[in-house]
């Protein structure tokens, strides 16, 4: 195996063997699998690596780094805090719930002081807020914070996944920090991304890396793309109910080039 780059930080056992094949198979830096909790993580555990990957699920950081031209050998960390505590779909405990592991992640980054970090958070009023107190957090640790509101729709996918992507540099790039889009667009886009769906809507056709995707149906009776071959989900069927908990909780890969593309536009060029 090559020199490990990178740090992964996985606690489901499905999700943290998943990486390492695709490590092996070698879809994504090459590296090591920590299953740990991140609380029981220390700063020197992440001495020596390039790349260290939060809440890594099944690497879709990594690969869009890569496919954005983010050689493994750049050094960056990438951090998508769980989203339950802030979302409509969870218990909405916001920052009480346990699962705010944000100050775990801070923690970490304010001792390793990495140069730029990457992250992504559900798009509602809830998250919002949270996005407010990373970036002070953040800013008051000498990095500058940037962050857009985007849909999986504006990259070709067949269903709307509105996010908050975010960077923090900390090269001190305060003039990017205020480029992109103007709070009143980002509230527009909530706004549209929360409108209500019939739960008898058809899916249309999709093309590209869409044009074969299987559709199920969720609990709130909308409906959902999957890989082919993911369904049918039967009792006692593990492995496939694993996978569909690994495609919800992952990122949407085309707005993660699309947002670290952005940043290494302006980046390099500074």
């Amino acid at each position: 195996m090559p020199k490990p780059f990178a740090w992964y930080n996985e606690i489901d056992p499905y999700a943290a063997q998943w990486l390492r094949n695709l490590i092996e198979a070698g879809h994504i830096a090459a590296g090591v699998v920590d299953e740990r909790s991140i609380e029981d993580v220390t700063p020197g555990d992440l001495r020596g690596f390039t790349q260290c990957h939060f809440f890594a699920g099944i690497g879709v950081w990594s690969y869009a780094l890569r496919q954005s031209g983010w050689s493994d050998d750049r050094p960056v960390w990438t951090g998508s805090c769980p989203c339950q505590p802030f979302s409509a779909a969870g218990k909405g405990n916001g920052f009480d719930d346990e699962r705010h592991l944000w100050p775990a992640l801070f923690h970490l980054a304010e001792k390793c002081k990495p140069d730029v970090i990457f992250g992504e958070q559900v798009a509602s009023q809830d998250g919002l807020t949270w996005l407010d107190l990373i970036q002070t957090d953040l800013e008051a640790a000498g990095y500058a914070v940037g962050a857009v509101d985007t849909c999986a729709a504006g990259y070709g996918a067949p269903h709307i996944r509105q996010r908050l992507y975010w960077v923090a540099d900390g090269s001190y790039m305060q003039d990017w920090a205020h480029q992109g889009q103007p709070k009143a667009s980002a509230e527009t886009s909530l706004t549209t991304g929360g409108r209500h769906f019939s739960a008898f809507a058809q899916p249309g056709k999709t093309n590209g890396f869409w044009s074969d995707c299987e559709w199920l149906r969720g609990a709130d009776g909308r409906l959902y793309p999957v890989g082919p071959g993911a369904l049918p989900l039967v009792d006692g069927s593990t492995k496939r109910v694993g996978r569909i908990s690994a495609y919800g909780n992952g990122l949407a890969t085309g707005n993660a080039i699309g947002f670290i593309q952005s940043f290494m536009e302006v980046k390099d060029a500074a």
